[in-house]
């Protein structure tokens, strides 16, 4: 990944991170990493562990940031998150979901255009 590209995953996800805190959530972790792969933001939103997958894209034009989150990724998601909840017991207490939060930034700039948030994205049954 490109240093622009870095940059702009990171402006994301601290956009969506903030968004989240906003909304009473609790950030439990940031770029939770394993060996079977990373979670953008790990968080507890009421009874919910939430597994939360941040796009950033500065154009839709290819598509909406979310679509890039292939079977492929969300296997892997679902396989951290079964990693994250047995290597943290009383997490396992909560009930996992899996979300997603899109976000498009003005070309060029650090400015977002358009966010959105899907709670329960997707399941592990859709795997």
């Amino acid at each position: 990944m490109t240093s622009q590209s870095n940059r702009r995953g990171r402006f994301g996800e601290d956009y969506a991170a903030a968004w989240l805190k906003g909304r009473g959530a609790q950030l439990l972790e940031r770029n939770w990493r394993c060996p079977l792969g990373e979670i953008d933001i790990i968080a507890r939103m009421g009874d919910f562990l939430c597994f939360i997958e941040v796009k950033t894209r500065f154009s839709a034009a290819l598509g909406a940031p979310e679509e890039a989150v292939g079977r492929g990724k969300r296997r892997r998601i679902a396989e951290s998150a079964q990693h994250y909840l047995l290597s943290h017991p009383k997490a396992a207490e909560l009930q996992p979901r899996f979300d997603l939060a899109s976000v498009i930034l003005e070309k060029g700039r650090e400015e977002v255009l358009s966010f959105s948030y899907l709670p329960g994205a997707f399941t592990c049954d859709d795997l």
